[in-house]
């Protein structure tokens, strides 16, 4: 493996986990907001002006990719002990429950509830009745505003 690919793969993971570090940090946790907060943050300490200039300079920087990757890792829980992961960005129409381990997706309504409520999403998603099953996830639509 070269130089440049080792430096990439570093620097993925090192972002990666600098963010779900501090993702907590930013409230309201699964909000637009806090994903904004946890940007300011990043640019700031990387130097940026706080102004509109800075910031968009900051995310012009980062470019889609890196931004994307950012906030799938910003917005998304791995919970291994119940074999799910969950895909939680508000700007969604839904959350995605994917399993991730043994185990089908149901038994699952206790196990999926038992995630929700663990992350503090329970009371942010519609019921249970209104839950999607798609292929190998389910599909919980947001409660709206």
């Amino acid at each position: 493996m070269d130089a440049t690919r080792l430096q990439a793969r570093l620097f993925d993971f090192a972002i990666a986990e600098l963010v779900r570090r501090h993702r907590e940090s930013f409230a309201p946790p699964w909000s637009v907001e806090s994903w904004a907060k946890l940007m300011i943050w990043l640019a700031l300490n990387c130097g940026c002006s706080g102004d509109g200039a800075g910031l968009e300079a900051f995310a012009a920087a980062l470019g889609p990719g890196l931004s994307g990757r950012l906030r799938r890792v910003f917005f998304e829980r791995e919970l291994e002990d119940l074999n799910l992961r969950l895909l939680a960005d508000p700007a969604e129409p839904r959350v995605l429950v994917l399993p991730t381990g043994g185990g089908g997706l149901l038994a699952e309504g206790e196990r999926i509830a038992t995630a929700l409520a663990r992350v503090d999403l329970t009371g942010r998603v519609v019921a249970a009745e209104q839950w999607e099953r798609r292929e190998a996830l389910l599909a919980i639509p947001w409660i709206q505003p």
